[in-house]
């Protein structure tokens, strides 16, 4: 399995941006991988404020990570995958997000997007 298909199987991530003062900022998210693009959306769950942290991380540095993992007692089950690569902020949202998750299906994001070009794949496991 190559290391963009074993992200694909993971429900959630965790995308990690870098503010403007240089320290780091990592937040959940839901996602779907189109060939080597991450798609993302700022979604309709309550947050403190719309100005999102995230969207002025990128604004000012596009360069951005995403981990996906998985975790079991069973030790010999472990893996992690991390995507490195460019986020661009978009209005327009990806079919593929909004049929992954159910969610979206009665509650669609408001947006913005994001679209994240994958520039390196990182990866390891348990398994052989």
């Amino acid at each position: 399995m190559t290391p963009a298909d074993r992200f694909a199987t993971a429900r959630s991530a965790r995308l990690a941006t870098v503010t403007p003062d240089g320290a780091p900022h990592l937040v959940p998210i839901v996602f779907a991988l189109v060939g080597d693009t991450i798609h993302t959306a700022v979604d309709g769950k309550p947050k403190r404020h719309r100005a999102l942290r995230r969207l002025t991380n990128i604004a000012h540095e596009p360069r951005v990570s995403v981990l996906a993992d998985h975790y079991d007692d069973d030790w010999s089950t472990l893996w992690w995958v991390r995507a490195d690569g460019l986020a661009t902020i978009t209005d327009e949202s990806a079919p593929e997000l909004l049929a992954r998750y159910p969610q979206y299906a009665t509650t669609p994001p408001p947006g913005p997007f994001l679209r994240i070009a994958v520039t390196r794949w990182q990866a390891w496991s348990a398994e052989p």
